[in-house]
């Protein structure tokens, strides 16, 4: 597993692949309002889009229906479900797709269901010449290469820690976690975020989306998102994963790395190289620790 982490980080977007030309609409869970459907139809085109959806983070044999009628009710006419168990159908679909869906369910799963290289690698490259990539819960913690998979096995010392896993490689410089705010996961991600600080970590709470453009992103929905930032104290250096026969995890006790904390609300936007693009009344920086 930790060979892999690797490889598939490495596979991800680098600084000489230029900026994707598409965009990412990435949603914490819970509701997904129209809002955000009709932003995301929008960014793909309109209603003619054509939309590629993957239920596969799912274990409900109906979710490929379900999404399908989903987005028939916000206006789209086009709309095939991925097969990933023909290959080259899946890429063929991928490649004309103008907006790529995944719906929530287990990170885990979903990865697995896409673990083919040639649907991974047809992902990435349309996103890079211009499609429209978005998902919500499952689907919003496989954007970046290393996403949080969970925690470590029980009764193991990393039973509380974060275990972290291949992901997509769409948003590579960060980590996504979903939820955020309900399920109380700041502690989760600042553990995730302290064991790869080289990472920007992402909390996304729940009825809320980040929407994701080259370098920056802006908040819509009715919470927060709250971004974790040690980049400054570990100088960009990524840290050594820690090794685990199970799989890579934040260790037991990571070392203290100084986080930069801040909360965004909706309509505001992150630069993940300048931070907080608004006034500084604003937003800043809500703790440092």
């Amino acid at each position: 597993m930790l060979w892999k982490l690797a490889l598939l980080s490495a596979l991800a977007f680098g600084p000489d692949d230029g900026l994707p030309k598409g965009h990412l609409v990435i949603i914490g869970g819970g509701t997904t309002t129209e809002e955000m459907s009709q932003r995301a139809l929008s960014l793909a085109g309109g209603p003619k889009a054509k939309i590629v959806v993957v239920p596969h983070a799912s274990d409900d044999p109906e979710a490929g229906r379900k999404l399908v009628e989903r987005w028939q009710e916000s206006g789209a006419k086009d709309i095939v479900i991925l097969d990933v168990n023909d290959t080259k159908a899946a890429v063929s679909a991928i490649e004309a797709a103008d907006l790529i869906w995944m719906r929530g369910g287990s990170q885990v799963r979903l990865m697995k269901a896409l673990e083919s290289p040639e649907i991974i690698g047809a992902i990435r490259e349309r996103y890079r010449r211009g499609a429209t990539v978005g998902g919500t819960s499952a689907g919003a913690a496989v954007m970046s290469a290393t996403m949080i998979a969970g925690y470590g096995p029980r009764g193991t010392p990393e039973a509380n820690q974060p275990r972290l896993a291949p992901g997509l490689g769409l948003w590579p410089d960060v980590i996504v976690d979903q939820h955020f705010v309900q399920r109380k996961r700041i502690e989760r991600l600042k553990k995730a975020v302290r064991a790869q600080p080289e990472l920007v970590g992402v909390g996304i709470d729940e009825s809320t989306a980040v929407i994701v453009s080259g370098r920056q992103f802006e908040v819509m929905g009715t919470s927060n998102v709250v971004v974790i930032d040690g980049r400054k104290a570990s100088n960009g250096k990524p840290k050594e994963e820690p090794r685990s026969e199970k799989g890579p995890t934040a260790e037991a006790e990571p070392r203290e790395v100084e986080l930069a904390t801040y909360e965004l609300k909706a309509g505001m936007k992150f630069d993940l190289d300048k931070g907080i693009v608004a006034e500084p009344a604003q937003a800043a920086a809500v703790s440092t620790q």
